[in-house]
């Protein structure tokens, strides 16, 4: 009955696993011995699968967890006493099955791994990445200077116009950073069950706790925590959530744990006041400068062998208003024009050519780069004066 789990935590796997083991069907292997076959099958037979050991599922992780002598909870099995570096288990222990099912569901947000994005990667925004350097950065790498008065911040905001690069900011604080990075959107924290949302939140921080240092990200958090009231349709469940989320927040700033909710939104008049306030660090993510767009030229549009040169000085004075996804549209545009020549002469001919005989496609021309300026406008400058004012009022500046 070893192989058993504690009766109040069964899954569909455990009973699918217990069932299997005594109605006489076969036994199926433990993720251990799985890995352990590999490994041997690799030394006799060579580098088979190359080596590499497959990602656990978490209901995996779990059973590993209880085999190897430590609970689904964290303690340690029969008594037994730690005398050695115990990797940390994946959930904090919790009072009841119905918690731990939440923290499952939550555990899919956890980015493991890096994002591959770095400061260099993101032109421009030197303002926006020395911020978050301050806020983020410093405090986890040299956490001894972070103490008392000058503890880090716990929620950083970052706005601006859509296309900006807010969202790859927060890939590149999950790279440099290297922490557990939670990617939080609206449906990994709203159920359709009732008192399911709150407790979500609530969840969701006792997870960051346990694994800090941990980053937070929510993306678009407009959608989840808009003005309260003021004779707006607001449903209870969402105000409910609401209110768990800004009590979770405010508990962050009482506790010793490094964790910061890094949030995001293109529409920064629409939170709530409350949740302003508990966002310390409030970043405007702006448009692209010129030598930002000549840099996304340069990097998307490189030179041709031939004689024509990029004309970079008239595309970046004709994007003035165009945000870094837009300037990307612009350059694919331009990409796809010599495509569309080869493929109106493939088209012409009746068979189908193997695709080891297709022809080069063709290098970009001047005609193809004005073309694709004409074809493709700005999205984003609609609303330019609007980030400028909410920064000027509530917005964090470098300080010389």
């Amino acid at each position: 009955m070893s192989d058993e789990p504690f009766l109040t935590r069964w899954s569909f796997q455990d009973f699918k696993f217990v069932y299997d083991a005594k109605f006489g069907r076969k036994k199926e292997r433990r993720p251990e011995e799985e890995d352990s076959a590999m490994a041997n099958q690799s030394n006799g037979n060579g580098t088979a699968n190359g080596g590499r050991k497959r990602e656990l599922a978490v209901y995996e992780q779990y059973r590993n967890e209880a085999t190897n002598g430590t609970n689904s909870n964290g303690g340690l099995a029969n008594g037994a006493q730690d005398t050695s570096t115990v990797q940390k288990p994946l959930l904090p222990p919790f009072e009841d099955a119905e918690t731990r099912n939440l923290a499952e569901s939550l555990c899919r947000d956890i980015i493991r791994g890096t994002q591959d994005v770095t400061w260099e990667s993101i032109k421009g925004l030197e303002t926006a990445k020395r911020l978050l350097k301050e806020a983020v950065v410093m405090p986890i790498k040299y956490p001894k200077y972070f103490t008392g008065l000058l503890s880090p911040w716990k929620g950083i905001l970052l706005f601006g116009p859509p296309g900006t690069g807010k969202t790859m900011l927060a890939k590149a604080v999950a790279t440099e950073c290297n922490t557990t990075f939670f990617n939080i959107s609206a449906s990994s924290v709203v159920s359709k069950w009732r008192g399911d949302s709150e407790k979500l939140v609530k969840v969701l921080f006792e997870l960051a706790r346990h694994h800090a240092p941990s980053t937070v990200f929510i993306d678009e958090i407009d959608s989840v925590i808009s003005h309260r009231g003021e004779a707006r349709s607001e449903h209870e469940a969402s105000r409910r959530l609401k209110t768990e989320l800004l009590i979770q927040m405010d508990g962050l700033s009482r506790s010793n744990e490094l964790v910061f909710v890094l949030a995001a939104t293109n529409l920064p008049w629409e939170l709530d006041a409350a949740m302003l306030r508990r966002l310390e660090k409030r970043i405007l993510v702006p448009l692209p400068d010129p030598e930002a767009r000549r840099g996304m030229f340069e990097e998307l549009l490189p030179l041709p062998p031939s004689d024509d040169q990029v004309p970079y000085d008239v595309m970046v004075e004709k994007t003035a208003g165009y945000s870094g996804s837009d300037i990307r549209l612009v350059c694919k545009e331009a990409a796809m024009q010599p495509l569309r020549r080869l493929m109106t002469v493939l088209e012409q001919k009746p068979e189908v050519i193997p695709e080891d005989e297709l022809p080069p496609v063709g290098s970009i021309e001047l005609k193809d780069i004005e073309l694709a300026l004409k074809n493709t406008r700005p999205s984003a400058h609609l609303h330019a004066h609007r980030y400028e004012k909410f920064n000027e009022d509530y917005g964090s500046h470098v300080v010389q």
